[in-house]
Parts: C-alpha cells; structure tokens; sequence
C-alpha cells in the first residue's frame, strides 16, 4: 500500500499536532512523546522531507509596547 505525497503531509500535521497538545506527566507520556517524535521522523523520511530547524527568537527592546493605549473613563 502507497500513501500519496499529501496524505503523509497530512498525517505529519496531524502529528505535530498531537504533539503540541502532549503534556509530560509520566513515563507512559514520555514514551508516547518518543513515539509520536519517531512516526513523524519515519513519515517525513518517507516523502523525503528534510528536518527544518527551530525558528530562531528575536528578543523586542524593552519599554516600547505595541497597540493603542489602554481607553480610559
């Protein structure tokens, strides 16, 4: 059985979905953690993905604040 290149797209965003939603509480949790880490590894091998690497975090200057200023009465 084939999956279409979209299919395995699909199934990995309904991973890393899953994924965000996994809190750790166990060891039971920690292995679904590893589990799911590795289905998706396997899914995005399969079509040939490569692993991105995490978003790099810009820090804002402090003391500047963004949006309109708080209404008063």
């Amino acid at each position: 059985m084939s999956l279409s290149r979209a299919s395995v797209e699909t199934l990995i965003d309904l991973v890393e979905i899953k994924l965000s939603c996994v809190e750790v509480y166990d060891r039971d949790d920690s292995r679904e953690l590893a589990n799911l880490q590795r289905c998706k590894e396997e899914l995005m091998d399969l079509v040939g993905i490569t692993h991105k690497a995490p978003a790099e975090l810009i820090a804002l200057p402090k003391g500047r604040r963004r949006g309109r200023r708080p209404a008063t009465c």
